[in-house]
């Protein structure tokens, strides 16, 4: 059977009208712009409004990219969003959308890897079309992370965002699309990042929203020093499944969690800023969302041209963390 190149065929991205500064945070917690800044690189972030939910995000985010690729809803054959904000337990996020665009004839799942979930569905979605099950596939990352971010919590509140990001992937030509991938996971770190309630394990009670279980508990220090080992790592085990060395990468578009984990990864590849993509000061931690929305400013702004080859990789809870070799075709 021949073997078949898969890559991305269009890309759209959408963020919320409703910017949260430093500011605006200086306000409300005993912090400053300066701390946040030195600390994360983030000046700013956006805030879904009232009732503005995860899968309103994915479907514009779905819509751009369907338009780029110039692919109709009804030739995607499945469509995988990676939230770890749905709109409800269930129905699915992609099941929403599916409607939503009115992609008729797709399957349609989530899956959670937290702000891996955008590579994890990537390698998923390509998979699909490398066995030959489906032809075209709808990949998105979309969280409000806002929803469950305690916002009297100055450590965690300054860090997260909400977005979506969405890609179509399909067969490209040979040489080109995703060229190398690498995925992992280390469940003995799941308790460093969690939502403590609101799963079998610990059910909604008054009790549990009293005592904020439903919110975002991190063990900052811990994720820092995972990132900072993974990122280089599944960046390079990546470019070896690609047969490809650091010195082939033009841009590196890494998960927008902290400027100095995205400094870290940056010089263990020996790359200059210059070559990396970075928006993590405007939107924060957009969790799945974030690489798919740097992706698509990278694109759109003209710096990632047609023949580069592009490094995406990210990290999340679980603990989970995922890189792809990329030579762009479009």
């Amino acid at each position: 059977m021949k073997h078949k190149s898969v890559g991305i065929l269009g890309i759209g991205s959408y963020v919320p009208e409703q910017v949260v500064t430093n500011f605006d945070l200086e306000q409300r917690l005993d912090t400053s712009d300066k701390w946040i800044v030195e600390r994360t690189g983030i000046r700013e972030r956006r805030v879904v409004k009232k009732g503005e939910a995860t899968s309103v995000l994915a479907t514009k985010a779905a819509e751009k990219a369907l338009q780029d690729a110039n692919v109709s809803p009804e030739d995607i054959d499945l469509i995988i969003v990676g939230t770890v904000t749905p709109d409800m337990q269930f129905p699915s996020v992609a099941c929403l959308v599916q409607e939503n665009i009115k992609a008729v004839r797709a399957a349609a799942f989530d899956l959670t890897a937290v702000c891996s979930g955008f590579i994890y569905g990537l390698v998923t979605g390509s998979s699909f079309i490398k066995a030959g099950t489906y032809k075209k596939v709808l990949v998105i990352g979309a969280e409000t992370l806002s929803t469950i971010t305690d916002w009297k919590d100055r450590n965690t509140a300054i860090l997260f965002g909400d977005g979506a990001g969405a890609v179509v992937l399909g067969e490209v030509a040979p040489g080109y699309g995703i060229l190398g991938v690498d995925l992992g996971a280390e469940g003995t770190g799941g308790h460093l990042l969690k939502v403590p309630a609101g799963g079998s394990r610990m059910p909604t009670t008054m009790e549990t929203i009293s005592q904020g279980l439903h919110f975002t508990h991190m063990d900052g220090n811990e994720v820092f020093k995972f990132a900072v080992r993974t990122m280089g790592e599944t960046i390079n085990k990546a470019l070896e499944n690609a047969q490809l060395s650091a010195g082939d990468v033009k841009y590196l578009i890494p998960h927008q969690a902290n400027f100095r984990i995205i400094q870290s990864a940056a010089k263990r590849l020996g790359l200059p800023m210059e070559q990396v993509v970075v928006n993590v000061d405007k939107y924060g931690n957009t969790s799945a969302a974030s690489i798919p929305i740097a992706l698509d400013e990278g694109v759109k702004s003209g710096r990632v041209k047609a023949g580069d080859i592009i490094a995406i990789a990210g990290f999340g809870g679980g603990l989970t963390w995922g890189a792809g070799i990329i030579r762009w075709g479009k």
